[in-house]
Formats: structure tokens, sequence, C-alpha cells
């Protein structure tokens, strides 16, 4: 039997806004509000994989860190997303303590970065070259 993930939850401050940052940074799609009423503001990451971003009660002085979700792509890809966080002036990083430390040379791959969104969620996106 194939397992394969099918979506997550992703809390966020506020959901479709959270929706639109990250589909924005990564080049994918929102989809159309889901859920009871809407409540969740999904993005196609691929085939099989949305991420849905749901409002949730995160306290002002919030944890140090939401989720951790990484991300493979190709050397084009990351070329393009890197593009967008630098036009965005969107902090980025090599080091999940530090993730605005502006540099790229990620200690598991060739190239990779950490970017944050405004409920702690912290971002990976690692790429082969």
């Amino acid at each position: 039997m194939t397992v394969t993930l099918n979506h997550t939850i992703v809390p966020a401050t506020d959901h479709r806004a959270a929706a639109r940052f990250f589909a924005s940074v990564m080049g994918l799609p929102e989809l159309p509000p889901a859920g009871r009423d809407g409540h969740f503001a999904p993005v196609r990451v691929n085939e099989t994989l949305t991420l849905d971003f749901m409002t949730a009660d995160i306290p002002a002085d919030g944890p140090a860190m939401g989720h951790h979700l990484a991300f493979g792509v190709t050397p084009d890809t990351f070329d393009a997303i890197l593009t967008r966080l630098r036009a965005a002036g969107i902090p980025y990083g090599d080091d999940p303590a530090q993730p605005g430390n502006g540099r790229t040379d990620h200690p598991l791959c060739a190239r990779g970065l950490y970017f944050t969104d405004d409920a702690h969620n912290l971002y990976e996106v690692m790429s082969p070259a």
C-alpha cells in the first residue's frame, strides 16, 4: 500500500493572508476556501498535497516556532523562490535559529533557506544544486 500525505493544517493569525503569503513566496496556486464556512485557505503544493491554513488563537508573545515544513525543490524553483523573497523584502537564512541571516549555504544540501510567517511557522526550502 502506498501512503501519501493529503493535507496538513497550518495555524495562522489570518488564514487567507497566510495562504496568500506562502503561495506568493513559493509560486503556488491558492485554492478556493474550503471547509465549513470557508475556515480553511488551502494552497496546492503538488498533485497530492495541500497546506490548509486555518486561523488559530496565537498568543501575542506566541511560541518561538510554529510548524516546521520542509520542501525539496529544483534549482530553478529555488532561484525563483529566492528572487521572490528578496523582491518582497522577506528575511531568509540558512539557520532555523536565525532565519534572517541572508545566507543560503544550508548544512544538509547544496543550497537551502528558511523563512517564517507571522504565526511563527518555519518554512525550509532545499535544493540539490
